[in-house]
């Protein structure tokens, strides 16, 4: 099953770029992933098992590298891509 997963990550935090880029740039290393980006968020679309994983993962990563953030997570059952 495929699912289609918003996120926007907000790092409290003056430096507010590095994470973002950081958190994207990982997320698109995985090669199961589709990732698009925009300036409003990030979506990410896969196999729902993968996807919820790997999202986990970074998001782990990015909560031990920056002390304060937020994420916001939309999850939708299927392919909602574009494409």
């Amino acid at each position: 099953m495929n699912v289609s997963v918003e996120l926007s990550l907000y790092p409290l935090t003056e430096a507010y770029l590095p994470p973002i880029q950081g958190f994207i740039e990982r997320l698109k290393a995985h090669p199961s992933l589709k990732v698009i980006g925009n300036t409003m968020s990030t979506q990410v679309y896969g196999d729902y098992a993968d996807v919820l994983r790997i999202v986990s993962e970074e998001m782990q990563a990015t909560h031990q590298h920056t002390p304060k953030a937020a994420f916001m997570m939309k999850i939708l059952n299927g392919d909602l891509s574009p494409e």
